[in-house]
Order: structure tokens, then sequence, then C-alpha cells
């Protein structure tokens, strides 16, 4: 039985670190390199014959660094020494480590070290703004590091965008624009050139004395939004190719693909993938079609799909109703009112939310309906930004997220003035 009292405190660590068997060696950080593996007692490299990109993202995995971004033969990142441990190695995508993969007998192969294999994992992150805009962050050591804003330029921003499949450099933001976050500052300086595939295989050089007062922030431009609903969080699919945005198609559109675009616009949990141009046809090309998502991805381009540009009517056009609320510090039907904005949760200002708004939140959570709104932070302050716009819900509607929302809050809102609320279901849950 839930109990309407109890805090329920969730927590996540991210490890970013090598694991104690494997180890990428002579690339430019801790997610790129040769792959070595740790056995009986001592470190030797792995053939390159049958690798493909299902191993790679078993390694990736493993050491905790991101989705797979390539997989470098030939002794890429130079021979190595001692032992060649694995050969034909084969895995299926799923194991937790390499060591699982189907594999000829340990040290039994026919390669010299000039077929020792390489990986390139995707390790850098933008962190407190979406997908495509942040604090930047790559991985060193065991652990991630900002950059430093005097080291760094447009070059490096190219780069940035490339890697995350985002769209081109926006702004390059010093200063600490996103925030000075909570890792480590990186000691080194970026060198891209601007046409590397990767940022891990741009040079880097000694750096400057910095300190989190300079962390360097990119706001590439997106590759996916919705159009035509009340939010950034409702509406048509659309995504960037080539230079122009264009529909998907929803012919094979599911929930799960819903999932992946609102994960990647930071907008929470997929509610609905409404079908036939619900929220409007759009116009120009419509790009994609029959794509098929697992929902774990963390873009819609990392999905399967068959080509770009397809024949297709704009009546078919897909959309997206993305969850835009959560209540915190209760249970699930009572709490401190959180919405998601740019992949972080902020709180919502008391003076700025209704019995209107409340009708929505409640019926969106299945929560029955609304019993008691509370002002001053009843539920704590929380550490959730202040949003800073205002909720205009006439009250039926299904989803938060399909009211109108402006940006005319007059309140100077804090901590202090985070709403809460009750819905009935609490109650019947509790007695």
């Amino acid at each position: 039985m839930e109990n309407c009292l109890t805090l329920i405190l969730l927590s996540s660590v991210i490890k970013l670190a090598t694991a104690g068997n494997v180890r990428l060696v002579d690339g430019s950080n801790s997610c790129a390199g040769r792959v070595e593996v740790y056995y009986s007692g001592e470190w030797g490299t792995v053939c390159g014959d049958y690798w493909d990109l299902t191993n790679t993202a078993v390694v990736c995995r493993e050491l905790g660094c991101g989705e797979t971004s390539n997989t470098m033969r030939a002794a890429h990142f130079g021979p190595g020494s001692g032992k060649i441990w694995m050969d034909d190695v084969i895995c299926s995508g799923s194991e937790s480590s390499i060591f699982d993969c189907s594999k000829t007998k340990m040290s039994d192969h026919n390669c010299g070290h000039s077929e020792d294999v390489g990986v390139i994992c995707s390790g850098i992150r933008l962190v407190g703004g979406s997908l495509c805009s942040g604090r930047l962050e790559v991985p060193h050591g065991n652990t991630w590091h900002t950059v430093c804003d005097a080291a760094f330029d447009q070059q490096d921003a190219e780069v940035v965008c490339r890697e995350l499949n985002c769209g081109a450099p926006v702004q390059v933001l010093g200063a600490a624009a996103f925030d000075k976050g909570d890792a480590q500052m990186w000691t080194q300086e970026i060198q891209c050139r601007g046409d590397e595939y990767q940022f891990a295989l741009c040079p880097t050089s000694l750096s400057h004395n910095c300190s989190h007062d300079s962390d360097v922030s990119v706001v590439c431009a997106e590759t996916v939004r919705l159009v035509g609903g009340n939010s950034r969080c409702a509406g048509r699919v659309e995504v960037l190719h080539d230079g122009q945005w264009g529909t998907v198609c929803d012919v094979g559109w599911d929930l799960p693909d819903a999932a992946v675009v609102c994960r990647e616009l930071g907008c929470g949990e997929a509610l609905s993938a409404p079908k036939s141009a619900h929220f409007g046809e759009g116009s120009g090309p419509i790009w994609i079609s029959d794509l098929v998502c697992t929902g774990s991805e963390s873009t819609l381009m990392n999905c399967r799909l068959i080509g770009w540009g397809i024949e297709a009517n704009h009546a078919e056009d897909a959309g997206v109703i993305c969850s835009g609320v959560r209540l915190v510090g209760g249970s699930r039907c009572s709490g401190r009112v959180e919405v998601p904005h740019n992949q972080t949760w902020m709180s919502v200002c008391d003076a700025a939310f209704d019995q209107q708004d409340a009708e929505v939140v409640c019926r969106e959570l299945d929560c029955g309906a609304p019993v008691q709104v509370l002002g001053a932070a009843a539920f704590d302050k929380g550490d959730a930004q202040m949003w800073k716009q205002e909720i205009q819900c006439r009250g039926n509607e299904s989803y938060i997220s399909l009211c109108q929302t402006s940006f005319s809050l007059k309140h100077n809102c804090t901590h202090e003035n985070g709403v809460g609320l009750f819905c009935s279901a609490c109650f019947i849950l509790f007695n």
C-alpha cells in the first residue's frame, strides 16, 4: 500500500570507468583506444577478425563510455605487445562483458599485432540543457571533466555537434553559461581541425589553469522538434536533414519511437504516439517512414530507418505527446509539482498555479481529482530550478503538455514558492 506521507528517494550512479579486465589504450581519452584485456595476470590485445560494431557496443557499455561510434582495425591506435588473448570474437550485443561473447580459446589466434582492434566510444556529453545544448563534459580517467572556455573554438564545436548527431553549432558560450557543474576541470586544450567525426580524434595539449567559472558550453541546432502542439513536449514530429525540416510518416510509428523523441527533447516519458496528422499536416519533405526504435535509443537518428526521403502523404504525419509533470516528495499522487524542460525537472510557482492546472495534473497521473493545492513549498523546496513560464490550463486537457503556457509570469518566485498538490487517489490509498 502506498503511503502518501513517505518520501521515496531515488538515486542513480553513472559509472564511467575502465572495467577491471578491459581497457582502451593509446587513444586521446579513456573511451578510445586499442582494446586490451587482462587474463592470467597479463594484459593482451584482441584480434580484429570478425570484429564488428556489435562487439564494440559491448566494450563501450562495459567501460561506461556511452554509445558505439566506430570500430578501428589494423592497429589504428598502434600495435600492442605481448599476448594476443582473443580472436574471432562474436557478440550478440546484450553481453555485459566482452568475456561473455563467443570466441576462440583464450590465446588461440592466427593474428599478428598489426591486426589489433581499436574502439572509439561516444564519450562526450552536453549537460544542463538538452541533448544538443549544455555544458561540455568529456571522459578522462575514471570520471567526467568540464572544458575551459579559453581553450575552445568554433572548430571544436563543429566536432562536438557532429558527434552528438546534432545540427551545426549555433553558439559557443563561456563563463559557465549552463552552470558550473561538479565535474573536475580538464587540464588539456582541445585542438580540433573541425573535420574530425569524433571528438576523441582531436589532438590535445596542456591547457590553461581554469576554474569552473570558465566552463564552456555549446549550443547545437536541434535535429528533432515537435510542432503544432501547445507546448514543446507535444506536437507533430519533424526532423532536420540536409538543412531542411521534414516530417515522419506514421507507418510503423508506435510508443517506443515516441519514447525516443521524448527522451531526446528532455520531455519525460512518452504518453501517446498519435498518427494521421493529429497535430495538423506538415509541409515540405517527408523524410522518414517505417522507423524501428527499441525505445532505449538516445536519439531518433540511432533507430533503424530505410534511407531518407519517401513518397507519402502529409495526412500520415506522426505525432508525439510526452509526459509533462510529476509529483515529488510525497507519493505518486501527492507532492511538489515539477515539469520537464531542457532535460531537467523544474519546480512550478504557486502564484502561477490554479484549480484548472491541478485538474490536468491529477488526470494525467491517473490520480483522481485534485483535493488540495498547497503553496509555500509544502513538500520541501527541492533542488530543481524554478520554471519561468505560467501554466494556463482550461482544466479539460488530458495532459499538461497540451496546456497553453506564457512567459507573462509577473511574480518573482523562489524555491519558497514551489507549489504542491494532493490528488484524491492519494487519500484512497492512504486510508
